[in-house]
């Protein structure tokens, strides 16, 4: 099984986790608690700004446990979140409009447009590494984008890609 964590638009071949229920949802949930997945059960997952919803000190090394429990050996985990090292250098531009730092602050700490549009958890390249090694991954490489979805992996502001993105493999 391939499974799209956060994910709302039906790609075929993929099942949707989502926190919320959507016209494409397989199966309701969060990603702390993937208890309805059986170890070793899931061949490839991918989640595109999820991660740092979550606290840093409990629910993400959680989350990235689960993840690694799921996958099958030589499972891939994609993970996209945004990139604090570079939405911080963003921010802080000499002449930066009210509104663009505005709009780099609520990519930092999320729309909170609702209860699970709020952002935990500033993630950069060196703690999610880490965290992915405290998890079980071992074999992680960074990536520039990923192409499997029209999602905010390849958001940009101002010409600069937002997002960490990196693949992970069981």
């Amino acid at each position: 099984m391939k499974l799209h964590i956060g994910g709302e638009t039906f790609k075929e071949g993929w099942h949707i986790l989502n926190v919320q229920t959507g016209k494409h949802t397989d199966f309701k949930g969060t990603i702390t608690d993937l208890s309805k997945f059986g170890p070793h059960t899931v061949s490839e997952i991918y989640a595109s700004h999820v991660f740092e919803h979550l606290g840093h000190r409990e629910e993400l090394p959680l989350a990235l446990a689960q993840c690694h429990r799921i996958l099958d050996a030589g499972g891939v985990l994609s993970i996209s979140v945004p990139d604090l090292t570079k939405l911080a250098s963003l921010f802080s531009t000499p002449g930066l409009s009210l509104n663009h730092r505005y709009e780099i602050m609520l990519m930092m700490f999320g729309g909170q447009l609702d209860n699970y549009d709020f952002h935990k958890t500033g993630v950069f390249e060196e703690l999610l590494i880490r965290y992915l090694n405290f998890a079980g991954f071992k074999d992680i490489k960074k990536v520039d984008e990923f192409g499997l979805f029209d999602d905010t992996s390849s958001m940009r502001f101002a010409g600069t890609l937002i997002s960490l993105n990196l693949v992970a493999i069981k």
